[in-house]
């Protein structure tokens, strides 16, 4: 038993190297979330109606290969790095030169939009290809459950340390090269562009080393039983059949695309109507750096008052801000004090989401005793949902500011667009989070039930290892 515990220990050095794992995703997503509609539309200088199908089209196909290729990477062999890690090294240096092409302004006009729009995509799988195997990681660093929670919160830690990092190297670099208002694209500033993605491809390269060589897989138990594998359809009537889960995606598709179109419309939203066009890389950087700050404080928050409870006052909280920004004359100090409550709220709708499936997955095992190894259906499902929500979410708002009728690279926009990007930034979250709201009041799993089905699940698993000790003394006396 000790040389077993012992095997199931991680050393800290092992837990930082597989948190380091989850910084590309964080990194290129945060650079990408916060700037890739500001940099198709004043850099590449694309209209926004074909800015709006490139970044529709590369977030839904993001969704979909999601569950692609975790149905491929749980049928790939077992190899002598295990079956996750040569995945994540294969992938990467593909990933990292689709990237770097995204932020590249090709010499030519008419493939421009093909372009875009390949190396999205591209990018996309390829960065699915290292991010769904080191999600799956976690079940094969150890087998010992304390040991596998302190991995995930080292690596939730990088994560959120992560996002910081994209959106002030992005941020900052691009920042420094705003010019001022001219008609065409600066070249000073495509090249920051360029630089900017060159450094995170460097540090997306580091991580994935880090990862290959921090870290050891473990060979997984095989199951008694051969299950045959689900389809995608099937998997969905699976999950979605049951009441909760459908209930919770609801609330989290709702407030999560009201924070998706507020995130993806800030940069515009400050430049234009606010006018800080030299301040808004600072302004976003608060809003990371208060999310940081703000989520051991809903870990405590939560386990004190409960989950329900957090969902609604860290939604609600951000409301009055947003009325305050769309009311006040652009004020630059009330802006930062906006961002800096935005952050609070952002932190709790990426935490509470992760904290409140496995309350979910609990309650479906209690009511389907029978039916077991579904954990991952739930998980892969519910990232299918957001990154398909971010896709229209963005889609919608770049098509939106097209009827508003943008100027590309204008130094100012006609007082439509001012107009469209307040009610995208203000009224339309709002609107969206208080739906949200509305469904998770019929969200059945409070405190009470979910002490309740941890006991009854304890006590499945009480009876299953009776059982199986019962079996094997009947197998000792026979």
């Amino acid at each position: 038993h000790a040389f077993k515990d012992a095997l199931n220990k991680l050393s800290i050095c092992n837990k930082l190297c597989y948190a380091v794992g989850g910084a590309p995703y964080q990194i290129t997503g945060c650079a990408l979330g916060f700037f890739l509609q500001i940099y198709l539309l004043d850099v590449a200088q694309l209209d926004p109606f074909y800015a709006s199908i490139i970044l529709f089209g590369g977030r839904a196909w993001d969704a979909v290969t999601d569950p692609t290729v975790g149905f491929l990477v749980s049928r790939s062999p077992w190899t002598r790095y295990g079956r996750m890690l040569p995945w994540i090294l294969l992938s990467t240096p593909l990933a990292v030169l689709a990237y770097f092409l995204i932020w590249y302004v090709p010499p030519f006009e008419n493939g421009k939009v093909i372009w875009y729009l390949f190396f999205y995509c591209l990018f996309q799988s390829l960065q699915t290809c290292f991010h769904v195997p080191y999600s799956a990681l976690t079940m094969f660093i150890t087998s010992d459950q304390k040991e596998r929670d302190s991995a995930t919160a080292y690596r939730m830690t990088v994560e959120v340390l992560g996002t910081v990092l994209g959106t002030a190297i992005q941020g900052q670099i691009v920042g420094m090269a705003n010019a001022p208002c001219l008609k065409g694209p600066s070249d000073i500033l495509k090249i920051a562009y360029m630089i900017a993605s060159g450094i995170i491809c460097v540090i997306y390269i580091l991580c994935a080393i880090v990862l290959f060589f921090g870290v050891k897989e473990q060979k997984g138990k095989k199951s008694k039983c051969k299950r045959t594998p689900m389809s995608f359809f099937q998997g969905i009537r699976l999950v979605m059949g049951h009441g909760p889960y459908a209930k919770l995606v609801m609330v989290f598709l709702f407030t999560s695309l009201g924070f998706m179109l507020l995130e993806g419309n800030f940069a515009l939203f400050c430049s234009y109507t606010l006018g800080f066009r030299n301040d808004f890389q600072n302004i976003l950087l608060v809003i990371m750096l208060s999310a940081t700050l703000a989520i051991p404080f809903w870990q405590w928050f939560l386990s004190r008052f409960g989950k329900k409870t957090a969902v609604y006052i860290g939604s609600l909280s951000v409301i009055p801000f947003l009325v305050l920004v769309a009311c006040v004359k652009s004020n630059l100090i009330v802006t930062y004090i906006v961002a800096f409550a935005a952050g609070v709220s952002v932190a709790a709708a990426f935490l509470l989401p992760w904290s409140m499936l496995p309350d979910v997955v609990d309650d479906f095992q209690v009511h389907n005793p029978d039916s077991t190894g579904h954990e991952a259906l739930f998980y892969s499902f519910y990232v299918f949902f957001t990154k398909f929500a971010s896709g229209v979410s963005l889609g919608i708002s770049t098509l939106s500011l097209d009827f508003a009728g943008y100027l590309t690279r204008g130094c100012s926009q006609p007082h439509t667009v001012d107009l469209t990007l307040k009610i995208l930034v203000t009224a339309a979250p709002i609107v969206l989070i208080l739906i949200g709201l509305c469904i998770l009041y019929t969200y059945p799993i409070n405190e009470e039930k979910r002490q309740g089905n941890r006991k009854l699940l304890q006590e499945q698993r009480d009876n299953e290892s009776d059982s199986d000790t019962d079996s094997t003394e009947l197998a000792n006396v026979v």
